[in-house]
């Protein structure tokens, strides 16, 4: 696999977003975490409010102690009590979800964490400094972002480094395109949420492409993210062990050029951005 620098931690481009994993079948989710490593897969991205916590549970109960590659980050900063995502950003909260996380991760440090949602009910200066306090007492070592603007990235990035971004981003909805051209910039990783969009499979341009490579759909709206940009860390997640080996191997697929800027050019549903995840 390819990689990219995360702050000073080197991982693998292609990573495994931990949302989906059954927490009623906790031997399901564990074979999905070891599989996702034995795969090659080094960056796993979980949070706080999966589950109540039991999704960083199930990656430390597969994988602790984890291999020396390995980097699981985690987020805080929005809860999820029911149906609705909250953003919930008041500096002892964090804090108080920091240390949880610690606990359940099984580690003494988080090697990345991320606000999970800015917050408008309280300064962004404050949820980000509560971060920072985290930092300084060596509980945290890197710090992202999560579905920010560029001048909340620069705002944020004025009381500590910022190393990551996770915007919604796919082939169908680019919004994000002026967060990820400053993230080119900075050197800053940028990943997209919800990598694979749900109308992928229907997308002409993409199925082209797919039935003439001989690969799916999903695999080509992958490899096409990892084309787009160098500082892209794809998170694709899944409760399938058959989806988890097709995602992964992604990154062995070549588009040729006309095959990219096809896809490029293609349709865009830019379907409303949902507040979960």
């Amino acid at each position: 696999m390819q990689h990219l620098v995360l702050g000073d931690i080197p991982v693998h481009r292609l990573g495994f977003g931990a949302m989906r994993m059954p927490a009623d079948d906790p031997a399901a989710a564990h074979a999905l975490a070891r599989r996702a490593v034995e795969l090659g897969v080094t960056f796993l991205d979980t949070a706080d409010s999966y589950d109540l916590g039991r999704n960083e549970e199930l990656l430390a109960e597969a994988l602790h102690p984890y291999p020396g590659d390995v980097v699981v980050a985690t987020k805080a900063g929005q809860c999820h009590p029911g149906d609705d995502w909250i953003p919930l950003g008041r500096p002892e909260y964090l804090r108080q979800q920091a240390e949880l996380s610690l606990r359940r991760l099984r580690v003494e440090r988080i090697d990345l964490f991320q606000l999970h949602r800015v917050d408008p009910a309280v300064p962004l200066a404050d949820q980000i400094g509560a971060v920072r306090r985290l930092q300084d007492e060596g509980k945290v070592r890197h710090v992202g972002l999560s579905e920010v603007s560029v001048e909340q990235i620069v705002e944020a990035g004025r009381i500590t480094p910022i190393v990551s971004v996770q915007n919604r981003y796919n082939l169908a909805d680019r919004r994000s395109e002026d967060v990820l051209a400053h993230c080119e910039r900075h050197g800053i990783a940028f990943l997209p949420w919800l990598p694979i969009a749900p109308s992928v499979r229907t997308d002409s341009p993409v199925t082209d492409v797919a039935r003439r490579l001989g690969v799916s759909p999903a695999q080509v709206a992958l490899a096409w993210l990892l084309r787009r940009s160098e500082v892209m860390l794809p998170i694709p997640g899944t409760s399938s062990l058959q989806h988890l080996e097709e995602n992964t191997g992604a990154v062995d697929i070549v588009l040729s050029d006309e095959d990219f800027e096809a896809l490029s050019c293609g349709k865009r549903d830019f379907v409303p951005s949902q507040t979960g995840r």
